[in-house]
């Protein structure tokens, strides 16, 4: 007890251990059994290979992947069964591949903290994943990163229904979390990687604004994302780690490729408290601790 009676404050939980998060990760099924259906995975993995726009997120693949060597891949990367005949059902992650490279993943933000890099962070799954975003963009702040927030406000047109449009907005959630959000002023999913392609232009016309040399002050040393936002990135040549889904192989495809650092694959769609342990082994492998 504090001197004037009250119990003091409780700090941040402990990371978990990898035996205690592995464990965490199964019993929601943000890895092991997932509720991602086998046949939604496969239909997205032969689109990829047939080289639909909407199935690369912004990456330019090349184009000797088939549906086959994609399933292949995936195995690898990700951790989804391999048996080419098992066409429905639900599909697996590999929840050993999930915790390595969560590990990958906070080494390579721990050295951007170190080096106090410029850092982008987005998301195209804000209703899940947000939390998780501003928990390392407060981190890195902390440690001295330029958290960077090009293109605020920026706009563009999305079909919607039968032929519909609407209106999506580039928003920022705090310190710095780039997200899309309509006219409607809620936030929304997207796989589009116009949105980082926006934010990437107004960073390299604020850069030619001033000398040639002024570009390292603006331009991103590390991209924090997903979907479409991860692939620009990623295809712009910079440093990008981020998430994925078993039915969105495009990015571990760019890191097959080269083009994306590190992908940690997970189930997107879950409640955003069950990554609150990820998010803490993240930072304790950047050697960070989550702001207050």
């Amino acid at each position: 007890m504090t001197a004037a009676g009250t119990p003091p404050a409780a700090g941040p939980k402990p990371a978990p251990t990898r035996d205690e998060l592995r464990a965490h990760l199964v019993r929601t099924m943000i890895a092991g059994g997932v509720a991602t259906p086998r046949q939604n995975n496969l239909l997205h993995y032969r689109r990829m290979a047939a080289g639909h726009p909407y199935y690369q997120f912004g990456l330019e693949l090349k184009p000797s992947w088939t549906e086959q060597s994609v399933l292949e891949m995936m195995v690898e990367r990700c951790g989804v069964d391999p048996d080419p005949r098992h066409i429905y059902g639900d599909d697996t992650i590999d929840p050993e591949i999930t915790l390595d490279t969560l590990e990958a993943m906070g080494e390579r933000i721990g050295a951007a903290a170190r080096r106090r890099e410029n850092v982008v962070l987005a998301t195209g799954h804000p209703a899940t994943l947000t939390p998780l975003y501003q928990a390392v963009a407060r981190a890195l702040a902390d440690a001295g990163c330029r958290v960077l927030t090009p293109a605020a406000g920026w706009t563009y047109e999305v079909e919607v229904g039968y032929g519909g449009l609407d209106l999506r907005r580039l928003v920022y959630a705090e310190p710095g979390v780039a997200m899309l959000e309509g006219d409607d002023h809620r936030t929304h999913h997207t796989h589009d990687p116009h949105p980082m392609e926006a934010m990437l232009r107004e960073l390299a016309d604020s850069a030619s604004e001033g000398s040639p040399e002024a570009k390292p002050d603006f331009w991103p040393d590390l991209a924090i994302a997903d979907h479409g936002w991860a692939g620009a990135a990623g295809q712009a040549g910079i440093d990008t780690v981020g998430f994925a889904d078993c039915n969105d192989p495009a990015l571990f495809a760019g890191a097959a490729e080269g083009k994306i650092d590190v992908v940690v694959p997970l189930d997107d769609g879950i409640a955003p408290p069950h990554y609150a342990p990820l998010t803490a082994y993240i930072l304790d492998h950047a050697g960070l601790h989550p702001a207050s």
